[in-house]
């Protein structure tokens, strides 16, 4: 008898409408109908307008702030589950308080942890992600997780740049492990920008492990927040003698004066993926989709084959 497959539907979140659109039109199939009511003090209610009953169902939501937008995947979860669909994927492209990931000082909280467990609690039965702040996050699941990897989708455009003496750096030593696994990729060396925050979002001090002298850097980091420490590293890299700088980050978080700070910065581009919507347009920003490598992911998770194959560049 052959394997029987369960209807799929993807539903968005206001937060990642476009990406979500982007994700059904690559499945091929249309985008689910769920209508977000508000009331007037800031209380808000989703509801599908279409059954989910025996269904697959997708929910797309990256968890940037406002808080609103985790609380919103919250409900819509909770109301999937009491529509009685069949299985409920959380799409998370952007996995929000992924930087809360252990006690680095005494008296904190775990965010990431916490939020593992709202998403359990609520009703998921899997959860699609990509590039998390750490790899170890996917521990805090006990349910299957699809961390997918951003480098399936930067690697291609890199090599396209034809740059002749690449070599890739880290912006701080947290992600050099990072680095030195995207640097494979093209059989590259790799350096690393060490440096010293006096607070969150505000640096110290830095300065470069390895030898820059007439390269063409890429900086590769998962998160651009403030834009500080790209545009730090790459004026201290063009200082060094490299030839160009240009960087790669998964998530446009983008916060605070980010686009002023990278117009205003040595950096050739800032090559991001669509994760999290930008606020606003930037020459130097170039924006790669995501939507055909999440929608080849749910296409395998319904249809039971195989994730792995999704990491091949």
């Amino acid at each position: 008898m052959p394997l029987q497959f369960n209807p799929v539907k993807i539903f968005p979140g206001s937060g990642t409408k476009d990406l979500a659109s982007k994700i059904a039109e690559e499945y091929g199939k249309p985008l689910g109908n769920v209508t977000l009511s508000k009331f007037s003090d800031g209380e808000f209610q989703p509801s599908f307008d279409e059954s989910v009953r025996g269904c697959d169902v997708f929910l797309v939501q990256s968890t940037y702030q406002p808080s609103d937008n985790l609380m919103e995947l919250l409900l819509m979860v909770d109301a999937a589950r009491r529509a009685s669909a069949h299985y409920i994927t959380a799409v998370v492209p952007y996995y929000g308080l992924a930087r809360q990931d252990r006690k680095d000082k005494p008296r904190v909280a775990i965010g990431a942890k916490l939020v593992a467990n709202l998403l359990k609690a609520a009703g998921i039965h899997r959860i699609m992600t990509m590039d998390l702040h750490a790899a170890q996050i996917q521990g805090f699941f006990d349910i299957p997780v699809d961390h997918l990897d951003g480098a399936v989708i930067f690697v291609p455009y890199i090599k396209s740049l034809g740059l002749e003496n690449l070599t890739i750096a880290s912006p701080d030593m947290g992600g050099s492990y990072r680095a030195r696994t995207f640097a494979k990729y093209f059989n590259a060396e790799v350096i690393i920008c060490d440096k010293r925050r006096k607070r969150a979002n505000e640096i110290e001090s830095m300065s470069i492990i390895g030898d820059v002298t007439g390269q063409d850097i890429v900086l590769i980091d998962d998160i651009c927040d403030t834009a500080g420490t790209l545009a730090k590293a790459a004026q201290l890299i063009m200082d060094n003698g490299a030839r160009s700088v240009r960087a790669v980050c998964t998530h446009a978080v983008l916060s605070g004066k980010a686009y002023e700070t990278v117009e205003n910065s040595v950096l050739e581009e800032l090559i991001v993926t669509d994760t999290i919507p930008l606020k606003q347009q930037s020459a130097k920003i170039k924006q790669l989709s995501t939507a055909k490598l999440f929608a080849k992911a749910i296409a395998s998770v319904n249809e039971y084959g195989s994730i792995s194959e999704l990491f091949k560049v």
